[in-house]
């Protein structure tokens, strides 16, 4: 297949695209500085979102489009500057994919859209699935809102689009360094309560659901992208101690994390149960079902 991906540099994309090369895929990375990467036989990277690009010029025959990009969450104290960054930052990412299909003379197949699991709002006692229509209220669920209803202006092209809604992605980039940081410093804790609930998910199975996405035609809509077995963050921290072989004991109380980080402690303090209830019905084989493997398998190496 003939594959672009947006965010093709970043954690996630990245890996994505060693495993469509590994695969035999041809991938072709829309990027805003294709001089500063190289071509080979398989990865081309195509300039895209300045007005000097054409990538309609430049592109083959897609079979499917995968929109990655969007700013850090976690990159930065939210600010109502920084708020409205992460917001536009998806939204013009998505609207220059949308530019794109128009302008191609022939259409994809499907678009595999980013999203966030932050559509379902906060909850410690509720249980979500795709089937859960109704978002939150907060910050996150409204960027979420928004961001997947620009997406949805594709399925009104007649292109088959998938929102994966990412959870927190377990990889050696990302969020799993930051959250091993204090366990090396002997200081690991439960963050505020630990009563919240984490929907994490392995970086291979965030690859995988990618990949099952773009080839299972029966996927539309939403597309949970987080493991079968969330925890809370107290089983979570217990769990992470275990596999660094450091104690979980001293907790971070949620007054200092909210003085310290403003609104984006809710990052740490507030979440949501997710279960994957579509993937899991597709048929999709999870690599990393449980947590001490998937946490083993990338600390461990």
């Amino acid at each position: 297949m003939k594959i672009a991906i947006t965010g093709g540099t970043g954690f996630v994309g990245t890996q994505l695209k060693e495993k469509l090369v590994q695969e035999g895929h041809d991938v072709y990375i829309l990027t805003r500085s294709p001089k500063k990467y190289k071509d080979t036989e398989q990865v081309t990277y195509v300039g895209w979102l300045k007005e000097e690009f054409h990538p309609e010029n430049e592109l083959p025959v897609l079979d499917a489009i995968v929109n990655l990009a969007g700013e850090s969450l976690n990159s930065g104290r939210w600010t109502e500057e920084r708020k409205q960054s992460i917001l536009e930052s998806r939204i013009k990412s998505t609207e220059g994919v949308l530019d794109l299909i128009d302008a191609l003379p022939e259409k994809p197949n499907v678009l595999v859209n980013a999203s966030a699991v932050g559509f379902y709002g906060q909850s410690k006692t509720k249980t979500f699935t795709e089937e859960t229509t109704e978002p939150g209220n907060d910050f996150l669920a409204n960027v979420v809102e928004e961001w997947e209803a620009r997406a949805s202006q594709a399925a009104e092209k007649g292109i088959r689009t998938v929102y994966v809604r990412f959870g927190i992605i377990l990889g050696e980039e990302g969020a799993l360094p930051k959250m091993t940081l204090p366990y090396k410093m002997m200081i690991g804790g439960n963050l505020g309560s630990g009563e919240q609930w984490m929907s994490w998910v392995h970086i291979d199975d965030v690859v995988g659901l990618v990949h099952f996405a773009i080839e299972n035609q029966e996927i539309h809509g939403p597309l949970n992208g987080t493991a079968p077995n969330p925890k809370r963050n107290k089983d979570f921290g217990h769990t992470l101690g275990e596999v660094l072989n450091r104690p979980h004991w001293i907790p971070a109380p949620s007054f200092a994390l909210k003085a310290a980080l403003g609104d984006m402690s809710t990052l740490l303090l507030d979440g949501q149960c997710v279960i994957p209830k579509k993937a899991m019905a597709s048929g999709y084989t999870f690599h990393y079902p449980e947590l001490q493997p998937a946490l083993s398998s990338i600390l461990n190496k």
